[in-house]
């Protein structure tokens, strides 16, 4: 495995996130959505993110990527859909 490849970052991506100068809070997103697809099954997300935030949350506590971790642990990282007859407009 490279460095920063685990179990429950298998591409190193949040590894990586946290190294990039000046990353954003929406690419910070966006590698979380790639993180998110490519875990694997047997791995629960939550159990994860819990993980990720203890290795990382105390040494980088306003980075963009822990911010990202730690709604993705409250359920408000991942968008919703809103969809079928409650999207169309009425009238």
């Amino acid at each position: 495995m490279k460095p920063g490849q685990s179990e429950i970052d298998p591409k190193g991506l949040i590894y990586e996130a946290y190294r990039i100068d000046g990353i954003t809070s929406g690419e910070c997103r966006s590698i979380f959505l790639d993180w998110v697809l490519t875990l694997p099954d047997e791995i629960k997300p939550d159990q994860a993110l819990r993980c990720l935030l203890s290795r990382h949350q105390d040494s980088a506590p306003t980075h963009p990527m822990t911010i990202v971790l730690r709604d993705g642990l409250s359920g408000t990282a991942v968008p919703r859909r809103r969809g079928g007859w409650r999207s169309r407009p009425r009238g």
